[in-house]
Parts: C-alpha cells; structure tokens; sequence
C-alpha cells in the first residue's frame, strides 16, 4: 500500500466545505488503496480525513508531538498513533512514511510542512512528489507569489516545478489511480 501525507489546517475553516471536501478525499484514498499519514489530530480538516478514511476501511498513520496530546487533540481510533517529543521529529516521521505528500487548505503550520518538504526535495533528500490542491482558489496567492519570486530570480523554474497544482477531487483522483 502507498502512502499519502496530507498537510492541512487543524481548523475545521469559516464554512463546512472545508470538511467536506476533507471527507471527500479519505474516500478517494480508501477507493485508491492509498493509506494517510497525517498530523494525528482528531479535529478540523484533518480529523474530518482521517475519520473518513477509517469509516471507509483505510489505513492511517497519525503522527503528533506529546504537547498536542497532553491538549488533548489527538485522535484516539487511528490505525497507527506515533506519540513524539517535538514537531522536527513529528515532520520527519511523516516524511519517512509517505510516498507523496499533499497539502490542502491551513495555516501556518500547513504552509511549514509543505515547504520543508519541498526544501528537502530541492536539496535532493528525496524525490517524492508534492502536490497542492488549490481547492477554490485558496492557494492563488501563495502560487502568485511562488511565480513572482521565480520571475525575480529567488526561485529556479525546476524548483517552481517540484510543487504541483492540483484544482479538483477528478485530477486527485487521476494522480491517486497512478499510484500517487
């Protein structure tokens, strides 16, 4: 089975397409015989994937710092919860049990991950492929401003590409149906 690591908002967002659309995706991962790793946390988006993923029948490795638990946001029916002592240990125990690596909707800590993992694919760590689902525009500023620190010089075109844009749950579906 391949993994797929999704980084997105521990908030559930404004408005409940974010769950839904959180929903929606475990249930093409389960379709797809993909497993999820993730941050562990049993609410907002990532708790709606995770517990779409489990009802579903699908496999999910959950991923969270000791202080997060202790605030009691950890999901407790994972298929696998690895407890560690900080986050630089939660991101690389995520990166070394993903195949490919998604990021959807969030905040900062959303944006910390996805770019970690892309410095790390830049810096030839690994070469997993990293996708961002601009789902309803949400990410159209951040890619702006990726095209604009290429077009001054801060960010090489083969870097620029190593971030790939994905706009709806077909053409996820469609990467899931290749294997990720």
């Amino acid at each position: 089975m391949k993994y797929l690591c999704i980084f997105c908002g521990s908030a559930a967002g404004k408005t409940s397409k974010y769950v839904e659309l959180g929903s929606k995706i475990g249930e093409l991962l389960v379709k797809n015989n993909v497993g999820l790793v993730y941050g562990g946390a049993s609410i907002g988006l990532m708790g709606a994937i995770a517990d779409s993923v489990l009802k579903n029948g699908g496999k999910v490795i959950g991923v969270i710092p000791q202080a997060l638990v202790d605030y009691e946001v950890a999901h407790s029916g994972l298929s696998q919860l690895h407890v560690v002592d900080n986050m630089h240990q939660r991101k690389q125990l995520m990166y070394d049990n993903a195949d490919a690596f998604l990021s959807l909707p969030g905040g900062m800590g959303t944006l910390d991950e996805m770019f970690e993992v892309l410095t790390w694919t830049q810096l030839k760590y690994h070469q997993k492929p990293s996708y961002i689902f601009n789902f309803e525009g949400f990410y159209d500023s951040l890619l702006s401003y990726l095209r604009h620190s290429n077009a001054e010089g801060f960010i090489k075109g083969e870097h620029l590409d190593l971030l790939q844009e994905i706009k709806d749950l077909n053409a996820l579906e469609k990467l899931l149906l290749q294997g990720i």
